[in-house]
């Protein structure tokens, strides 16, 4: 990559010449920016020798995690590679891959860190965007090539997709019931969901029951085409995110560093095919439309896209009202700009979601989607670890039976409430001007992930996109870059438990970290500092 460096350079100060200071609008008030000359540079020529050993450092670890997908990842039940004399060997041992798998992770967590530290603010030389685009494609490309990782999901999305293409309602049945115990699709779901209906909403049924048209019971041809639409819905976030940071006085590369490099989108969306993919890119993609177009068409066309978001997962649909809060105080900010513009989007959005309930066919069957997840019990959710250790613990360690279910009950409703709450006073904190009406929406997404019923580590996307595109505040990324660097390593390569096989996780990583250090060493005093320096210049607008 060397050679390509050099031409890295030639567009970084067209990359960096929109952030010179100005003044600019901002949902109908006019923010001044601050007065400094003081714009970032490109990097200088021992920078750039850093950047291209980053490069190299994180795409070799995304090559190894490729490699080890084959042993140590989601494969399917009948894994199409088994026999295959060459392609088939990290299958054959199994630890050597998950080692690799693990070695892949530390090396790509800890190139996202380097690579922070040409790209977080404070700098006089700060990387281009051009540069970072190229990064995200080197890191991500391995992996948007290799079996899945890190979750089954995409499974389960095959088999719900079929279940709604054979004309069944997805929101009845089940992969077991309506597909039958023996169908290859049936047999690569988890067990738990095998007799659940589907968790999700209509549009991504019918998208997938388009899929299933096309892919019909062949497995491989499925995840390709679930993986060609996560790609494309997180460059429409790859999109959208450079445009809103700019609007909220936050550095593009920055956003885009903290957001599309950020390794649990590396390794939960372009390889674990989540679809938070899909509700980033349509949800910040609905936002900018909205505030891009005139009026009246970015009011319609901004919310009927968040709609479709939220046609896809239902958190979605709380950036209808932080958008209203932009287009109220673009209106004039009084109570009856509000009003006006949240009946007009009330109309847009029980026009759009009738348009799409009477086209899936099934019916408001989408209503109990809410619900479906939270059969899961999972400790990492803070609300349900109280419900269950109050539950279960207290009450049997009090000889009160156990009342785990009826606690869960009663937690969920509060962290319900308390989202709620938190959701209506940043609402009206937005209105007021206080913060950016995106931020609310950061906040407000992370305490519905946090307090919710369910939490995976994939949740935590829903507040980090919002909020990498519009705060500075130096705290919110040193927490980020420390939950985002931690939650990567917190879920295992195969995406669930390696029964019968515990042993080797050890082993594995102790030879991954052992392998990690000796790397390190011979990397030493060529990348930039492992912590990056985050404290802001006293001429930097923090929200």
């Amino acid at each position: 990559m060397a050679a390509g460096e050099a031409t890295d350079t030639g567009d970084s100060d067209r990359s960096h010449s929109g952030r010179r200071d100005r003044a600019r609008e901002d949902a109908g008030t006019t923010t001044i920016a601050p007065e400094t000359n003081d714009v970032p540079g490109p990097l200088d020529r021992n920078e750039r020798r850093q950047l291209a050993l980053v490069r190299r450092f994180g795409t070799t670890g995304a090559l190894l995690l490729a490699f080890a997908a084959v042993g140590a990842g989601a494969a399917p039940v009948d894994n199409p590679i088994s026999g295959i004399r060459v392609l088939s060997l990290p299958a054959r041992m199994p630890t050597v891959a998950m080692a690799c798998a693990w070695l892949g992770m530390l090396m790509v967590v800890i190139g996202w860190l380097w690579l922070g530290r040409l790209a977080l603010p404070g700098r006089s030389r700060l990387v281009s965007h051009t540069q970072l685009g190229r990064t995200i494609v080197m890191w991500g490309f391995p992996l948007a090539i290799a079996p899945p990782l890190f979750s089954r999901d995409m499974y389960a999305y095959l088999a719900q997709s079929a279940v709604a293409a054979s004309g069944a309602d997805p929101y009845e049945f089940g992969p077991s019931e309506a597909l039958g115990v023996d169908n290859p699709l049936t047999g690569n779901v988890p067990n738990i969901w095998r007799d659940t209906p589907a968790p999700y909403g209509p549009l991504f049924l019918m998208l997938g029951r388009g899929i299933a048209a096309i892919v019909g019971e062949n497995i491989v041809f499925g995840v390709l085409l679930w993986r060609v639409v996560m790609l494309l819905s997180l460059a429409l976030a790859v999109w959208a995110i450079p445009h809103l940071a700019r609007r909220c006085g936050v550095p593009p590369v920055c956003a885009l560093w903290l957001c599309a490099a950020n390794p649990i989108v590396l390794f939960h969306v372009v390889s674990g095919m989540h679809n938070e993919a899909l509700l980033m890119g349509l949800m910040l993609a609905g936002i900018e439309l909205g505030l891009r177009l005139p009026r009246p068409v970015g009011l319609v066309v901004g919310s009927v896209v968040i709609v479709v978001a939220g046609a896809v997962k239902p958190p979605a649909f709380i950036a209808l009202g932080f958008l209203g809060m932009y287009l109220a105080r673009r209106r004039g900010g009084r109570l009856t700009d509000v009003l006006l513009v949240a009946a007009a989007m009330v109309a847009v959005f029980l026009a759009t979601m009738t348009v799409i309930t009477v086209t899936s066919g099934w019916g408001l069957g989408w209503l109990e989607t809410f619900d479906v997840p939270n059969r899961i019990k999972t400790w990492l959710a803070p609300m349900t670890a109280v419900g269950m250790f109050g539950g279960g613990g207290v009450s049997m360690l009090l000889r009160l039976g156990n009342h785990t279910d009826a606690m869960l009950s009663i937690t969920k409703v509060i962290g319900y409430g308390i989202s709620a709450l938190v959701c209506l006073r940043l609402l009206w904190t937005s209105f007021r001007g206080r913060i950016e009406p995106l931020t609310g929406l950061g906040i407000t997404l992370g305490a519905v992930a946090l307090l919710g019923p369910v939490l995976h580590p994939w949740y935590l996307l829903w507040a980090l996109a919002p909020l990498a595109v519009s705060t500075n505040d130096s705290r919110f990324r040193v927490v980020t870059i420390a939950i985002s660097a931690s939650v990567a390593l917190l879920v295992p390569p195969t995406g669930a438990g390696y029964v019968l096989r515990y042993y080797m996780i050890p082993f594995a990583v102790i030879a991954a970290l052992i392998a990690f250090a000796a790397i390190l060493l011979l990397t030493r005093g060529r990348v930039p500092r492992l912590l990056p320096n985050l404290r802001q210049p006293a001429t930097t607008d923090s929200r």
